[in-house]
């Protein structure tokens, strides 16, 4: 497994290009399955979560080609209606395919999601949404088996705003018969570029960008093109690294207003942000000030932030409490980064993080996601070296981070790795 060496104690200085969004393209790709033909999809990350949901598909008989981040899907061939267990474990976003496959073929069978090891992420709401829309769905031996002849419109309330059950009832009602209704849907950035997609492709819907969609089904949709929004975290997590570092770094190529809930944060936290058309200037303040944040659904803070957000308070001038509302177990980082010397304490849902003057370099693991992420982010301002384990969790979600790293001044590398 390959590993991140860094030396930490430099100030990330110069311009960083944002990706695609990751979330965005997950949902998109399972959408060309609603309809027949060749569908383009710039500004694609090439990611090894893009690389898995390419793979889940071309087992379906589609024809997928990443070439200078555009992402080429033919969807012709599409013969098989099956989510293997073999695919859908590395990834829960496999689950996307359900709502597409039920809708245009009339039948899905798909295994029990896999993904970040960590917390109960259930799948009751797809389940659910797509049996409101008339899918006879079953459970059977680790597989979400789902049939229908044509589903049909329903009026589809989730009690809880998920955005993975809006965007695979959202895919579903769009060839439903009749019309759908869609409350306390999810409102992500991410969704708003799903719907817009599915518009393109001669979907009806109304009430893009709120908290209730009304569609009207289609006969059918044709293919479209569409360039993927810019990934919202990937520009969070290097606003908060010119933050950590004590440095100056300016975004291109990002959408300010899907960052306002993590800006504010940073103003509250001292730093100068300069915003213009796409792209935004961070400098940091000769000190962090303590900031307590809630995660909570759009356009809250985010949750994917927080793991980032209290590695940039381990180092603040005081006591900040980062809760997380969504996911009430994601602090799996925080034994790693007292390794390097943070003061957290948790209770329940929150960490209490009592800045200190340095962290210090040592060898951590990371155990998803952002909270690799958010060992990086330690590890660039800490004294010494830090090695940070089982990084192909870092490749998932972040396009090249270490050379982008590299660019604005931070000593990383990647190196083959080794276990604890």
């Amino acid at each position: 497994m390959d590993k991140f060496i860094i030396n930490g104690g430099r100030k990330l200085n110069g311009t960083v290009t944002i990706s695609g969004a990751k979330n965005a393209t997950l949902a998109l790709i399972p959408a060309a399955l609603l309809a027949s033909g060749t569908f383009r999809l710039s500004n694609t990350p090439d990611l090894r979560d893009v690389a898995t949901m390419s793979s889940l598909l071309r087992s379906m008989g589609m024809r997928i080609d990443l070439k200078d981040h555009v992402l080429t899907l033919d969807t012709t061939g599409v013969n098989k209606h099956v989510a293997p267990y073999e695919h859908v474990k590395k990834m829960r976003a496999s689950i996307y395919v359900l709502g597409p496959l039920v809708a245009r073929y009339g039948r899905a069978k798909v295994s029990l999601p896999g993904g970040c090891a960590w917390g109960p992420r259930p799948v009751n709401l797809h389940i659910e949404g797509i049996r409101k829309l008339g899918a006879d769905v079953k459970l059977e031996r680790g597989y979400i088996v789902a049939k229908a002849t044509r589903l049909a419109g329903a009026q589809i309330h989730f009690d809880v705003s998920s955005v993975g059950a809006t965007g695979n009832v959202l895919m579903a009602a769009v060839l439903a018969k009749g019309t759908s209704v869609i409350d306390n849907a999810a409102i992500e950035p991410e969704i708003e570029a799903l719907s817009g997609f599915l518009v393109k492709m001669g979907a009806k819907i109304d009430g893009i960008g709120t908290n209730r969609l009304e569609i009207e089904g289609v006969d059918d949709l044709h293919p479209a093109d569409i360039d993927t929004i810019p990934d919202r975290i990937e520009a969070g997590t290097f606003l908060v690294a010119a933050a950590i570092t004590g440095g100056s770094v300016t975004l291109d190529r990002i959408k300010p207003e899907h960052l306002s809930a993590l800006t504010a944060k940073l103003l509250d936290a001292g730093c100068t942000i300069n915003v213009e058309s796409s792209r935004m200037k961070l400098q940091a303040p000769s000190a962090i000030r303590p900031v307590d944040v809630t995660a909570t659904i759009y356009p809250g803070f985010p949750t994917d932030m927080q793991a980032q957000w209290i590695a940039l308070m381990s180092i603040a001038k005081g006591t900040s409490i980062v809760t997380d509302t969504i996911y009430l177990d994601r602090f799996k980082h925080v034994p790693e980064m007292i390794r390097l010397g943070a003061d957290i304490e948790m209770k329940e849902n929150a960490a209490v993080v009592r800045g200190v003057a340095q962290l210090t370099g040592a060898k951590v693991m990371s155990t998803d996601l952002r909270a690799s992420a958010s060992l990086i982010l330690a590890g660039l301002v800490a004294e010494g070296t830090t090695e940070v384990l089982r990084i192909y969790h870092i490749d998932r979600g972040y396009e090249a981070m270490e050379t982008k790293l590299q660019s604005v001044g931070a000593d990383i590398q990647r190196v083959a790795g080794d276990e604890f």
